[in-house]
């Protein structure tokens, strides 16, 4: 494989392992300031019980998040030099933003956060979990504006044979940047609520602290079920987004190869990306694509056939990381939906094979996750920024083919005994479970505000 190729898996890959952290900081954050918060405002010893044993869990995910996202910013310089010149005008003030704003402030509250217990009032206490969430959640902001740009350049001119930024109001309001946000968010968010339902539910049918895990499980499949709602919410606005902006992305998910007026939603296709067809497009559904696409049934959509075949990217991967991930969220709607009826009656323990199915479910979300990505990346080949600069000229000129297959051993090696070290952890931690009732903080523990 040639130093382009080569460059690309390795960055894929070092990027699809650290986004296994990144969403469930982004939803565990949340859910554990939620359980702390309920613990000040009702006294409740339940709520801080949950917050310690979910917060500890929250810890070992944040710690192995931090340790493999360092490394990605290597690249830049290591393997994308040529892109990094390109781009650095543009994403030098968001990732400035991000490190000093919001790195800074969940590192500096996450100590609090650990170290205060019995030094601060609850109340900051609360607050500083709280803040290490809004921190989480603004860093995810400031990266993926990053990459909104990417998708959809906008505020820019080129000069010198590179971008820069000519407005930063712009890219702030950049509609791809926002939409992509908050639908990577909502995910993240799902990721969180199946990991504490899965962890509940084991504990569940193991009957360990029964009332305990009933009120994990019941929290989670509340935030999973609201959390799902919004990504398709979110979902539907941003394929209307990318189909206004990058069609060729719209029409390699959907396996659209001639160009069509109130378009159909094939249920049942088979691309065949040789011969420029589907070998199969069965179960059609009148104007449905249209709709998806435009939100009005008689709208064009355009084929990949429009475009040069130079400028499409990869059918099939880009078509079933988008079908496997709209099922897989349809899926999840489904089972957080069960999963609130079931606990709002006190009933999960009488189902005890919807237990299992929510012990199992646990990878999905993030499998879903990072079909998410393939279709995102993938999707926007041959381009780095879409449109604009491809991703072969993108890479370092000064690396050879050695050097990235060295370092793609290192990572590998690296990130391999990471999962297996954040793997033992979370198993280990989980599988023991809360605190006892007696050695947990009482109120009086707290110094009072």
């Amino acid at each position: 494989m040639d130093v382009l190729t080569l460059s690309r898996l390795q960055f894929a890959a070092t990027s699809m392992f650290h986004f296994i952290f990144v969403p469930l900081t982004l939803g565990l954050s949340v859910l554990v300031a939620w359980m702390e918060t309920r613990y000040v405002l009702r006294g409740d010893q339940q709520s801080l019980r949950m917050t310690k044993f979910w917060g500890r869990l929250f810890l070992i995910n944040f710690a192995l998040g931090i340790v493999t996202g360092i490394t990605m910013e290597f690249q830049f310089g290591m393997n994308w030099a040529e892109y990094s010149k390109y781009v650095g005008d543009i994403f030098g003030a968001p990732l400035a933003i991000e490190a000093t704003m919001a790195f800074f402030l969940e590192s500096t509250f996450i100590g609090l956060w650990i170290f205060g217990w019995n030094r601060v009032s609850k109340g900051i206490h609360a607050l500083s979990i709280w803040l290490v969430a809004v921190a989480t959640n603004l860093s995810a902001l400031w990266i993926l504006l990053a990459n909104g740009w990417m998708q959809h350049p906008v505020g820019y001119v080129l000069r010198n044979n590179r971008a820069e930024m000519v407005d930063f109001v712009a890219l702030l309001t950049n509609p791809y940047g926002i939409i992509k946000f908050f639908h990577t968010l909502f995910a993240g968010y799902v990721i969180a609520s199946f990991f504490v339902m899965g962890i509940a539910a084991w504990h569940l049918l193991k009957k360990n602290e029964t009332a305990f895990f009933r009120s994990s499980f019941r929290t989670a499949a509340l935030f999973g079920l609201v959390s799902s709602v919004l990504v398709f919410a979110s979902g539907d606005f941003h394929a209307v987004e990318i189909a206004s902006v990058q069609p060729t992305k719209f029409a390699a998910m959907e396996s659209v190869w001639e160009t069509q007026t109130a378009a159909p939603y094939n249920l049942l296709v088979v691309p065949d990306e040789k011969n420029e067809k589907n070998l199969v497009a069965a179960f059609g559904v009148p104007k449905m694509l249209s709709l998806l696409a435009h939100h009005n049934g008689e709208a064009e959509v355009k084929g990949l056939k429009e475009f040069p075949k130079t400028d499409r990217p990869p059918v099939l991967p880009t078509f079933l990381g988008f079908r496997g991930m709209a099922a897989l969220g349809l899926l999840f709607l489904l089972l957080s939906l069960t999963g609130v009826i079931i606990s709002l009656r006190n009933r999960l323990e009488q189902h005890p094979f919807f237990l299992k199915l929510m012990l199992y479910a646990i990878p999905l979300p993030y499998l879903a996750a990072q079909m998410g990505w393939t279709v995102a990346e993938v999707g926007r080949q041959p381009w780095l920024v879409y449109g604009v600069f491809r991703t072969a000229d993108g890479v370092s000129r000064s690396i050879s083919a050695s050097d990235v297959w060295i370092s793609l051993a290192g990572f590998t090696l690296v990130y391999g005994l990471l999962a297996a070290v954040d793997i033992y952890l979370l198993v280990i931690n989980a599988r023991r479970g809360p605190e006892k009732q007696s050695s947990v903080n009482t109120p009086s523990g707290y110094q009072e505000a």
